[in-house]
């Protein structure tokens, strides 16, 4: 299994990305500076992040820039704090944890801990009076207000003063606007006096609410601008855009939603796409995580697939040969993974699949385990690969044609969906195949190229693990118990068939029909026609119903010439149907022999 977790060891080939973001911040030179990661859910934002941070730690160095790092995540606290609070908290307390570490500025980052909290209390203390206002209970945001004030009273370990007691007993008088810029200068002095740059990585902005969204950009706001502060906000921009647009209700200047954000951004990066190539790249190097190897011979072949990727713009490949090179012994189950990647990367770029993103992936991989771990555990004998295509298939979300497919797997003995054979044949050949709804359009073309071809395999075992997407009917479940009897009496002795014909003939006859279906199955799997006993079954079948002689007669019509003995014809000859396949047999052969001259006698 893979888990959906940010990684600061890249997959994706975002290091020349991350490493552009962290020379941005040591350009700025401790100016100001602001950074905004887009891209769609789950493209990879939060790895981005973390490989930012890994690399802006790479450039410090005795006498160069210092950093301090605060992750903050608006998304945990959505419900439980407020975002514009609860961001200055968390810097304010990092701040302090900094100044201890170098056992100085103690009393200044006491003092700046102490005016955030007051901001809180103060927030609390509103929310209270309005609860009041407006007929609520305020019980809990009292409490909650109290609760802050005592934690600001509270003494040090030795029952001293501490720097945040003495700073809220000296309070200065001031309105809000001036302590909110009171805010502003206690953190640039304290992070000037510190000798180092505040870089807070915002993430998960997208998945928040609206409320707590805007809630999380004010209070960047705020401390957008400072002296030795840089942010990287990484959100997708279309979900910021709707938040904007939700706040400001009123407003129906679109120009005016996108400026809002505009204005917090000076620059705009982008998550690149992956294309087939990150993507097939991306597959191994997950497939070799999950694999037995040693996790250093991982790491390494994870860093040479990171260099070729990086150099792809040359013409460089990342593909099942280079991988394998690699190492001079891959494991083989290893190769069969890395030959399924390379098979499924393609299709699974595809807009309608996964657009290449990563977390869609990882899940499209963790589906497929569980199904091959469920199918082990019951005994299914599944192949992987064949398993895959199935669940890229789901993934495209056609409802007609995965019923169509489940039919035809149930409608053949074997389990095989005879309707995909033709189409897959002509595909392989390069000729064009006539497909029509629900079977159109270019995403099922792709899947009926994709390997393995399916016409020829039996798909019950796949079907069954995956029957929590639809379930599996066959046509023996639908058949009544005699009906089911009969034929596996009939296919398991067919040379006693003709005993059961006073039973065959009392089914109805679209249960007949069933019995026929399998019979004639069973007679496809015979290569040569002289008078096997299976030809007795199908016989017992035919003499109960003409409908049923028609088919019989139709299939022995189109066996090819050079399968059939002269003992068939004997075996035939007295059937009211047999003078038409005989004499159709006869067109066919060229040369005299012991099968002409059977059926010239047999005609005579």
């Amino acid at each position: 299994m893979w888990t959906d977790n940010e990684t600061d060891r890249d997959l994706l080939n975002f290091t020349g990305v991350a490493q552009s973001i962290a020379e941005l911040v040591v350009q700025a030179g401790g100016k100001p500076i602001s950074i905004g990661v887009s891209g769609a859910w789950g493209i990879g934002k939060s790895s981005m992040m973390k490989l930012t941070q890994t690399a802006l730690r790479g450039r410090e160095a005795p006498g160069g820039p210092t950093f301090v790092f605060v992750d903050f995540n608006a998304w945990l606290y959505q419900g439980y704090d407020d975002a514009r609070a609860a961001l200055m908290d968390v810097i304010a307390t990092k701040l302090q944890a900094v100044a201890e570490d170098k056992k100085t500025l103690r009393d200044k980052a006491g003092e700046l801990l102490a005016r955030v909290n007051w901001y809180r209390v103060g927030r609390a203390a509103a929310s209270a009076a309005f609860s009041v206002a407006t007929g609520l209970h305020p019980a809990g945001l009292i409490g909650g207000t109290l609760s802050l004030v005592k934690a600001q009273l509270g003494k040090d370990g030795e029952g001293k003063e501490n720097a945040k007691e003495k700073w809220l007993r000296d309070k200065p008088d001031e309105t809000p606007p001036q302590e909110i810029q009171a805010l502003r200068d206690a953190f640039v002095e304290l992070l000037r006096e510190l000798n180092v740059t505040l870089v807070v990585l915002i993430d998960d902005l997208d998945r928040c609410l609206p409320e707590t969204t805007i809630s999380t950009l004010e209070a960047i706001r705020l401390f957008l601008f400072m002296e030795h502060s840089a942010f990287v906000i990484a959100a997708d921009q279309a979900m910021i855009k709707y938040a904007v647009k939700r706040h400001f209700q009123d407003v129906d200047d679109p120009a005016l939603v996108t400026s809002y954000f505009d204005k917090l951004i000076q620059v705009p990066i982008r998550v690149p796409a992956l294309g087939l190539q990150e993507v097939r790249a991306y597959l191994m190097m997950l497939f070799v995580d999950g694999s037995t190897l040693d996790p250093t011979v991982k790491e390494s072949i994870r860093q040479a697939i990171a260099r070729q990727l990086g150099e792809s713009w040359q013409g460089k490949r990342v593909d099942r040969h280079f991988v394998s090179g690699l190492l001079d012994t891959m494991p083989p189950e290893l190769v069969r993974r890395l030959e399924l990647a390379e098979r499924i990367s393609p299709i699974m770029s595809d807009p309608v699949m996964t657009a290449g993103n990563p977390r869609l992936i990882k899940r499209f991989l963790n589906a497929l385990s569980i199904r091959m771990a469920l199918g082990k555990a019951q005994g299914v004998d599944v192949k992987e690969e064949v398993l895959a295509k199935l669940l890229i298939f789901e993934r495209a979300d056609n409802s007609r044609a995965y019923a169509e497919l489940t039919a035809s797997v149930a409608d053949n003995g074997g389990g095989k969906p005879t309707l995909l054979k033709d189409w897959e044949a002509r595909l392989a050949e390069g000729k064009e195949v006539e497909r029509s709804a629900p079977w159109d359009g270019d995403f099922m073309a792709q899947w009926l190229a994709l390997e393995p071809p399916l016409g020829d395999e039996d798909l019950r075992g796949a079907l069954y693990v995956s029957r929590e997407h639809a379930p599996l009917v066959s046509r023996d479940d639908r058949l009544s118990a005699e009906a089911a009897d009969l034929i596996d009496a009939i296919l398991g002795t067919p040379a006693m068939a003709g005993q059961l014909e006073g039973r065959l003939t009392a089914l109805p006859r679209a249960e007949l029909s069933v019995v026929m279906d399998r019979v004639l199955e069973r007679c496809r799997s015979e290569e040569a026609w002289g008078a096997p006993p299976i030809l007795k079954a199908a016989l017992a079948v035919s003499h109960v119903d003409g409908q049923q002689a028609a088919r019989f007669a139709a299939f022995l019509q189109d066996r090819p010439v050079q399968t059939l003995k002269p003992a068939v014809v004997p075996a035939i000859k007295d059937e009211a149907w047999a003078r038409g396949v005989l004499e159709h047999w006869l067109d066919q052969i060229k040369t005299k022999g012991p099968l002409k001259n059977a059926i010239e006698g047999a005609l005579k």
